[in-house]
């Protein structure tokens, strides 16, 4: 099962998601003869509803299924995808938490990746969710303070679904509400003034402030419910720049595995229900490159199974 949020008119919707058409689940629910007291889109948390630990979950699976095999159906509740403006596919999160450095720079074999694990720990920061997540297909604005450095990082993102605190990893996927898709665009070189004297702890300092800019967080275009992915770590990602391919890499290639990582977080922070953790980017960004994105630029991040996410680049103001 895949739901989205999208807007209808002035109204918050959530819908089921499917690459053709999206359907509005108050609308698919009530076909089937669910009794709804309050429409889900009235509701902050809409899609969390309907995936694993929501009030409305079994209904939605079920009004899913018959959905997805039934075309003329869908076709006949939905309106077509292309048509549609999506939105950021989960509420405003209380925790918008980043994973750095979490795939290798290279090909490596699967001890090295465990020996790596077993040396290190997690990088993880955060970016301000209510200003840096946009939605799929909107415009990514580049900063005029510091336009010449702006990179792409497709990731695989988690959305929690239920709460937690020291989380063993074996027990961690069980707190999961759902994956989708992330673009963690990132100033490479912050230079608000580049004629400044530098400081020692500029690199790190900067290194922040280059992942706060507004809109650098886009996600979508759906959230897939994570009893329809068994296995996080069996996804492809890949990310194209107008069409050419940047990125590609396998989860399997990740230092932290999904699991890993929610028992590393919880060890010391209590994830919440919403929250959301993006896993960290494979090799091919722009910097590696010395590529930069530029305005006009189409980017469109993949992952198996969730779909396509496409944004625009633009200059901000």
């Amino acid at each position: 099962m895949r739901v989205c949020r999208f807007l209808e008119g002035d109204r918050i919707a959530a819908g089921f998601y499917f690459d053709d058409f999206v359907v509005d689940c108050d609308h698919a629910l009530e076909s089937e003869g669910h009794a709804i007291a309050q429409p889900i889109s009235a509701r902050l948390e809409e899609t969390l509803e309907l995936l694993p630990h929501g009030r409305l979950y079994e209904e939605a699976q079920t009004t899913w299924e018959r959905l997805a095999s039934e075309p003329d159906l869908r076709r006949r509740l939905g309106q077509a995808t292309e048509e549609t403006e999506l939105l950021c596919p989960f509420p405003l999160p209380r925790k918008l938490l980043l994973l750095a450095g979490n795939y290798p720079e290279h090909v490596v074999e699967a001890g090295d990746i465990a020996r790596e694990r077993e040396r290190t720990f997690p990088y993880v920061f955060l970016k301000p969710a209510s200003t840096t997540l946009n939605h799929p297909g909107a415009d990514i604005a580049i900063p005029r303070i510091s336009p010449d450095h702006i990179d792409w990082e497709v990731e695989l993102a988690v959305v929690i679904g239920r709460a937690g605190k020291a989380i063993p990893e074996a027990q961690a996927l069980d707190h999961v509400a759902g994956y989708t898709i992330l673009n963690d665009i990132s100033d490479r070189r912050f230079r608000p003034n580049p004629s400044r004297e530098e400081r020692g702890r500029d690199r790190f300092f900067d290194w922040l402030h280059g992942k706060w800019h507004d809109g650098f967080a886009p996600a979508g275009p759906c959230i897939l419910a994570s009893t329809a992915c068994r296995d996080p770590q069996a996804l492809d990602l890949e990310l194209r720049v107008n069409g050419a391919v940047k990125q590609r890499g396998l989860t399997s290639e990740q230092v932290f595995p999904v699991a890993a990582v929610i028992e590393f977080i919880s060890s010391f922070v209590t994830l919440e229900r919403g929250d959301v953790i993006s896993t960290g980017t494979p090799s091919g960004v722009g910097k590696a490159r010395g590529e930069h994105l530029r305005p006009g630029d189409e980017i469109e991040a993949s992952i198996g199974g969730i779909g396509t996410l496409r944004n625009r680049v633009v200059l901000g103001e």
